[in-house]
């Protein structure tokens, strides 16, 4: 097997890796909620930061432009529009390339289950040709953003990284197929992974069409909040700061799969009343017919990553809660 200084000689990064300097990383979908909190944090730590981002139109691109502007003046930042399934550009991108953050995907478990086709395109396809592009250019770790989706069908709570993955999405087939390729590119070329699979994530910048952010916006404007279902669905959230303490940790240590969870089991309804209350909204709740594909609940056991990574979530829901309306409410200003 190549040793990681050999990889690091042929790929140009020898003499970064000899002396212990600073490194180089790309992130996909690095302009997005969860790949801009990473660049914040690896700029912050001085490291050479490529970003990788096509812009999407699934949400507001006006929104992931905004959300790297801080970061166009830094000497250590590039922005590269472009997209993983482009094998040429990978390629050029990965060139004296340490590590690689893996965020770009195609998001949302509902609109997957009105077209399965292009999350299986970016998600499975699109880290695939990822995978093989780092191989190839001696790429020392990839840490893969896997998602809770992967379990689906509950068998029993929390969940561990052994409960049977099942998915009930579209979306949660493709995040598996990125997972198993990533054990697979590992096992038989040595190209080492962590798949960290997210359990709901919040908090600045987060993405406009989740849970969190809508209920927030809402309760803030004292307008009526509405709930798919009738509230009864429950999910683990998990605040930003925490999945990036998580990353940076993963970067060093692991292999494999590990949640990473906010160790709670919160009711929707549950989190719409904490949001009201938080806010000091007079928002009143609705409900509306449940939607296919979505989880019936999720909840982490984490136990796993505190054990292998010294990882554990530090934020709790009603303080990230109160910091996300406290930020929501400033952006407006």
């Amino acid at each position: 097997m190549v040793s990681a200084g050999e990889r690091a000689r042929r790929t140009g990064s020898y003499r970064r890796y000899r002396e212990g300097q600073n490194i180089r990383i790309l992130v996909t979908g690095g302009a997005g909620f969860i790949g801009s909190h990473i660049i914040e944090r690896l700029l912050d730590d001085g490291h050479e930061v490529v970003c990788l981002d096509n812009f999407d139109p699934y949400y507001d691109p006006e929104i992931k432009k905004s959300n790297i502007q801080p970061f166009l003046e830094n000497k250590n930042f590039t922005l590269e529009v472009g997209d993983i399934r482009n094998r040429d550009t990978l390629t050029r991108l990965l060139e004296g390339t340490d590590y690689v953050f893996h965020e770009a995907a195609q998001a949302g478990v509902r609109i997957s289950v009105e077209d399965p086709i292009k999350p299986h395109e970016v998600n499975a396809t699109g880290t695939l040709n990822l995978l093989e592009a780092s191989r190839d250019s001696g790429v020392k770790k990839i840490i893969n953003a896997s998602s809770s989706s992967v379990y689906g069908t509950v068998e029993y709570l929390p969940f561990d990284e052994d409960h049977p993955r099942r998915p009930v999405s579209p979306y949660g087939v493709s995040k598996l197929a990125a997972e198993e390729y990533c054990r697979v590119f590992s096992e038989l070329y040595g190209l080492k992974s962590v798949s960290l699979r997210y359990f709901t994530v919040y908090g600045p910048r987060m993405r406009p069409d989740l849970a969190i952010s809508i209920f927030t916006r809402k309760a803030l404007a004292n307008e009526p909040i509405t709930i798919f279902g009738d509230g009864t669905k429950t999910r683990d959230f998990t605040n930003i700061k925490d999945i990036v303490r998580a990353n940076l940790i993963a970067m060093q240590k692991g292999e494999g799969a590990y949640n990473i969870g906010g160790g709670h089991r919160v009711s929707i309804q549950t989190l719409a009343e904490t949001i009201i209350e938080t806010t000091g909204s007079s928002s009143e709740i609705r409900y509306a017919d449940t939607v296919k594909g979505d989880a019936e609940h999720t909840f982490a056991d984490t136990k796993k990553a505190e054990r292998n990574l010294g990882w554990r979530p530090q934020v709790s829901l009603e303080e990230g809660l109160r910091r996300y309306a406290a930020w929501v409410s400033n952006s407006r200003s």
